[in-house]
């Protein structure tokens, strides 16, 4: 039977004695996944836990953060993970928003915490951690009753978004699980593979890596690394064959990490990149030192969590693309005018499928915004919502699509709307920076200035000659006016880079 809600995953899982999970020095079996999932999950329900009740999850990426994920699902509850490097006051808004009942984490950051969930009344915070049952021959399908529906409540993701306080995105049972399934589809996952976990479960790019290889009985092996070469090293010791990340784990690898260029990553079969666009260069050096793996890149967004891929054998023919749509889901850009988008035309990316989340937390107003009628309904089919995603995008006339920027955050200069995307582009592609983010500053004359925070390469031409290049491939209004030079660019909890603090920052600094 396929399964319905989220902790079932595991019923169809690895045979007992299989490797489920590897941190560090220790690794879990299934059968041992399981006993621990129904012993934190009969606590909880021993606490008092209702269905539907929220548990925010603060723990760094472990054995014990995957057993939480899958133990509040079998107690009927609601998982909210929390990144572990987020201060005292962004978990306050997240536990307070939330409304959680229960906190699941450890010592070190109940104690880093200072105070600051005091005003959280009736909240239980559960720092130590919960053994597996003695030979009780206890599951988590032994649990009394009170299990949701399968498009009940699953997940809070709470996601930065462009503006205000983090909201949270509501992820039922069947969005998760579509997730699993769509995605597994396309990348081949199976029961034989080795997967290394670098990106947050908070992120739902991470959480998904969890889930799939769950479904799969597949090995999850977890990674928090702090040099390139850490990720190397597990590749090579694990014979790691699937591997996920975001631009910037990609610019770390191919920058910072001598091991690269002589480990044996040989079981290496795919790569995926989501959370922003890939420069080409970095593609071309990926694939230089990656010759026998397969690149795939892909697009998304929390609140609908994956829209399009791009197969491999695709990225010579179209390597501005963000792909085609998913399995089980249809992708279409509508203009302001509300009429789909002619092939070339820019319009916004709208987005029908089973991964559709539920929309925000508490928040009708923003949900009613992303999660629209559906304007084409399927013939026979009862009139849905479709998410509208605020992405520009340009679909070809083989039903590819290529991004060209946030509704919200093109820049307008000169008259023009321009797409930081194209800005940055053409920037890598000079060879001069490891890294480059776009954004617009406040201009009395031109509306907004297009400035460059970016981070040289080793040996990299001056400014002038960059200016130069860049007057050759790209229209006057495109050109920014000023170049930045930093160390390194912000980026968020889930590895994505900040525009919001860039942009703050640069413009305080001029009022």
């Amino acid at each position: 039977m396929a399964p319905t809600l989220l902790h079932h995953l595991l019923d169809g899982a690895g045979a007992d004695d299989c490797p489920a999970i590897v941190e560090e020095a220790e690794r879990l079996t299934y059968g041992g996944f399981r006993a621990r999932v129904a012993a934190l999950a009969r606590r909880l329900r021993d606490l008092g836990l209702a269905p539907g009740d929220r548990v925010a999850i603060l723990l760094p990426k472990s054995v014990r953060e995957c057993v939480a994920i899958f133990a509040v699902s079998a107690a009927g509850g609601v998982f909210v993970p929390i990144h572990p490097s987020l201060r005292p006051r962004q978990v306050h808004h997240i536990v307070a928003d939330s409304g959680a009942r229960v906190l699941l984490t450890d010592a070190a950051h109940a104690a880093g915490l200072e105070g600051a969930l005091d005003d959280c009344p009736g909240l239980r915070v559960l720092a130590e951690e919960v053994g597996p049952p003695e030979e009780t021959g206890e599951d988590a399908a032994a649990l009394p009753p009170g299990e949701p529906a399968p498009d009940g409540l699953a997940a809070i993701l709470y996601t930065s978004g462009s503006t205000g306080l983090p909201k949270g995105v509501m992820l039922s049972h069947a969005n998760l699980i579509a997730g699993t399934r769509i995605v597994r589809t396309y990348l081949g996952i199976g029961p034989g593979d080795r997967i290394l976990s670098v990106l947050p479960f908070s992120f739902d790019y991470g959480l998904n890596q969890l889930l799939t290889s769950v479904e799969q009985g597949a090995r999850i092996v977890l990674l928090t690394p702090r040099l390139g070469d850490d990720v190397v090293r597990a590749l090579e010791a694990h014979r790691i064959t699937v591997l996920a990340g975001v631009p910037t784990l990609w610019t770390l690898l191919t920058r910072a990490a001598p091991h690269l260029a002589k480990a044996d990553l040989s079981a290496l079969r795919t790569i995926t990149n989501s959370g922003g666009s890939l420069a080409l260069p970095t593609i071309e050096r990926l694939r230089a030192r990656l010759p026998h793996t397969a690149i795939v890149l892909m697009y998304g967004l929390t609140e609908a969590f994956r829209s399009t891929y791009l197969p491999p054998h695709e990225i010579d023919r179209r390597p501005d693309s963000i792909g085609r749509a998913i399995p089980e889901t249809d992708i279409f850009a509508l203009t302001p005018e509300g009429r789909r988008a002619r092939p070339g035309e820019p319009g916004i990316l709208h987005h029908r499928g089973p991964t559709v989340s539920m929309g925000y937390w508490k928040r009708p107003e923003d949900t009613a915004r992303v999660l629209v009628p559906d304007p084409f309904p399927p013939p026979g089919t009862e009139p849905g919502l479709v998410c509208r995603s605020g992405d520009l995008v340009m679909e070809d006339a083989d039903g590819f699509f290529r991004f060209i920027g946030r509704e919200d955050t093109m820049i307008k200069t000169q008259g023009f709307r321009v797409s930081p995307t194209e800005v940055e582009a053409a920037l890598m592609e000079t060879g001069a920076f490891r890294a480059a983010a776009v954004i617009g500053l406040p201009d009395p004359s031109l509306g907004q200035r297009i400035h460059a925070v970016t981070v040289p390469a080793e040996g990299a031409p001056g400014t002038a000659d960059v200016l130069q290049r860049l007057r050759t491939a790209l229209a006057p209004h495109l050109v920014p006016r000023t170049i930045e030079a930093v160390a390194a660019l912000p980026t968020t909890p889930n590895g994505k880079v900040d525009y919001k603090r860039l942009t703050a920052e640069r413009a305080a600094a001029e009022i």
